[in-house]
C-alpha cells in the first residue's frame, strides 16, 4: 500500500473513495462539510434519512453515480469528542481499509480524522493513523495456490492536508509508520509460517537476513555444540526429543556514535510446542506454530531498528528449539543445569519456555547490559488474567516498569503490570533441585512463571513480558489485526528504545 500526503481541496481531487468524518451527535464540519457542498448536500440528507449518529465504528456511504468526482463517499464516525486517541486512529485506519475491501475500490482520499480534537500533534497522529492503515492492509497469501479475483486490496491512499506545516509533519509520521509496520509484517509472516517450514534453523536464517550492508546489525549464531559449550544445558534439553536441532541466535545493533544505554531483548523461540511428553490435546496444538512469536517480535524489531536508528547498543538473543515428543525427549522428574548454574527439575515438559528462557536470560545477563526486557507466549494463565488484548507485565524495577509502560501506552500496545508478591516466589523451590518449572497448580501461574525467570538475571534490571494473549488472533475483534500473527511488542519496545536515545 502507497500512503501519500497532498495538499490542496477535494474539489480538486478525484479518485475511487473520499473517506470523511464526524463526531458522534456533532455537526459536518472541515472536509465532511466539504464532501457535502459536493454533493448539492446530498450527504447531509442521507445522514439526517438514516439517523447516522457518528459512533464510533458506524460508517454509512454514498454511491456519487458521476456526479462528484469520488465513485463514492463515506462518512465514518469518531464517537464523542474528547474520547478519541492515537489507537481510535489505529482502529479507524484499520476499518477504512476493510470498508474501502468491501466497497471494491483501490484509491481512498481522506484528511487524518479528528486530527484537530486531539492533544497529539500532526506527526504523531500521521503516525497512528498510517499505522491503522497500513496494519489493517496486511494479508498472509504464501500457501494460497489460487488468488479470490473478487478480492479488491487498497493500493493507494492520498491524505489531503492544506496546511504546509501540519502536512510535513503528517509526511514524517507515514514514514515512521511504514519503517515499524515493515517489521510489524516480517514478525507476523514468521508467526504464520508453519512450523513445518519454519523450524529453528530457519527462524535463525531470517534474524540473519537483518544483517545488511549498512545496517551495523552483526550476528553470532550457535550450533547445538556450541550451545553445549556455553552450558546451555536447559534449552537443550527441550529441544532433545525433536530430529531438528536447536539454534542460538545473538544479534547485535550498534548506533552510529557513542551508546548512551546497553539494552538486551530476549525472545521465547518454540517453533513448535507439542508439550512434549506432556502431550498437549490435540486443538490446543493448532496455534502453537506461534510459540516463537517472541522472537519473531525481537527479529522484526531488528527489521527496523536501522532505519528507526536510536542512540542505544540493543541486544536481541532467542533459543530456538522445537519441543517434541520422543525417546530422546527430556522427562517429568529430570533435572538439568542452567547456563548460570542453576538447577531445574522438569515436572511438566509443556512449561518449556520457561526453562529455554533460563539459558537465554543467563547469556543476556554476562553481557552486562543496563536492563534485560524479554518477550515471551509464557502461560496462558495470563491470558486468564487479562484476556486476548493484553499483554502482562512483571518486572524487578520500577523505573523500567514506568519506562516501558509509558511506551506501551504511546505505543497503543495494552500492557497491565502484575506483582512479583514475594511469597509466591516460594511456588517454584524445589526439593531435589534449586527450582522446578511448575508453580503452585493453577493459582497466579503468570507470576511464578517470572520469578522462575528472576532467578537467571542476578541484579540487572529485568522485565517480563508475557504475550500469550496479544501475539496472536483468532478471532478478530479490531481491523488493524486480521487473523493470524499480530507483531505485537514491536511497536512498544520501539518507543521504550526511542526514549532511551
Amino acid at each position: 500500500m502507497n500512503i501519500s500526503i497532498k495538499r490542496g481541496k477535494l474539489a480538486e481531487l478525484s479518485g475511487d473513495l473520499l473517506v470523511v468524518s464526524m463526531h458522534k451527535n456533532g455537526a459536518l464540519a472541515g472536509a465532511a462539510l466539504e464532501a457535502d457542498a459536493l454533493t448539492g448536500h446530498a450527504l447531509g440528507e442521507l445522514i439526517t434519512r438514516d439517523k447516522f449518529e457518528g459512533a464510533f465504528g458506524e460508517w454509512l456511504v454514498l454511491p456519487t453515480f458521476g456526479r462528484v468526482p469520488f465513485k463514492k463517499i463515506a462518512v465514518c464516525g469518531l464517537g464523542e469528542k474528547g474520547k478519541f486517541d492515537a489507537d481510535a486512529l489505529r482502529k479507524l485506519g484499520g476499518q477504512i481499509v476493510k470498508q474501502a475491501k468491501d466497497a471494491k475500490v483501490k484509491r481512498v482520499f481522506l484528511a487524518v480524522p479528528g486530527m484537530d480534537e486531539m492533544e497529539i500533534g500532526a506527526r504523531e497522529a500521521g503516525q497512528a493513523f498510517a499505522e491503522g492503515l497500513r496494519l489493517g492492509s496486511y494479508r498472509f497469501l504464501e500457501y494460497k495456490s489460487k488468488k479470490d479475483k473478487a478480492d479488491v486490496f487498497v493500493e493507494d491512499v492520498t491524505i489531503v492536508e492544506p496546511h504546509k506545516a501540519k502536512a510535513a509533519q503528517i509526511e514524517k509520521g507515514i514514514e515512521a509508520a511504514r519503517i515499524l509496520c515493515d517489521g510489524i509484517f516480517f514478525a507476523r509472516d514468521l508467526v504464520n509460517t508453519p512450523s513445518g517450514h519454519l523450524t529453528p534453523n530457519k527462524l535463525a536464517d531470517a534474524a540473519q537476513s537483518t544483517v545488511t550492508k549498512g545496517s551495523r546489525i552483526s550476528i553470532k549464531i550457535f550450533d547445538e555444540a556450541a550451545m553445549a559449550k556455553l552450558g546451555m544445558q536447559a534449552a537443550l534439553a527441550i529441544g532433545s526429543g525433536s530430529v531438528r536441532a536447536p539454534v542460538g541466535v545473538h544479534l547485535v545493533y550498534r548506533p552510529k556514535g557513542k551508546a548512551k544505554k546497553k539494552i538486551a531483548l530476549v525472545g521465547k523461540a518454540v517453533t513448535f510446542d507439542s508439550g512434549g511428553l506432556s502431550l498437549k490435546p490435540s486443538d490446543a496444538m493448532i496455534t502453537m506454530k506461534s510459540d516463537m512469536a517472541g522472537a519473531a517480535t525481537i527479529i522484526g524489531l531488528f527489521k527496523a531498528l536501522p532505519k528507526l536508528a536510536p542512540d542505544v547498543e540493543v541486544h536481541g538473543i532467542f533459543l530456538a528449539v522445537e519441543n517434541m515428543p520422543s525417546g530422546n525427549a527430556c522427562r517429568p522428574g529430570d533435572i538439568v543445569k542452567a547456563m548460570n548454574g542453576t538447577t531445574i527439575e522438569i515436572l511438566n515438559t509443556d512449561a518449556e519456555g520457561r526453562v529455554t528462557l533460563a539459558d537465554a536470560l543467563s547469556y543476556a545477563q554476562k553481557l552486562k547490559p543496563d536492563a534485560i526486557i524479554d518477550v515471551a507466549t509464557l502461560t496462558y494463565a495470563v491470558v486468564i488474567a487479562l484476556g486476548d488484548d493484553i499483554a502482562g507485565l512483571m518486572t524487578n524495577n520500577r523505573k523500567l516498569s514506568q519506562k516501558i509502560l509509558n511506551a506501551a501506552a504511546e505505543s497503543g500496545e495494552a500492557l497491565w503490570e502484575l506483582p512479583l508478591h514475594q511469597p509466591y516466589a516460594e511456588h517454584v523451590k524445589s526439593k531435589l533441585a534449586d527450582i522446578k518449572n511448575t508453580g503452585a497448580g493453577r493459582a497466579a501461574g503468570a507470576i511464578t512463571a517470572a520469578f522462575f525467570l528472576s532467578h537467571f538475571v542476578g541484579e540487572t534490571p529485568w522485565a517480563h513480558v508475557d504475550i500469550a494473549g496479544p501475539s496472536f488472533v483468532e478471532k478478530e475483534t479490531r481491523a488493524d489485526m486480521p487473523l493470524g500473527g499480530t507483531g505485537f511488542g514491536i511497536r512498544l519496545l520501539a518507543r521504550y528504545l526511542q526514549g532511551l536515545s
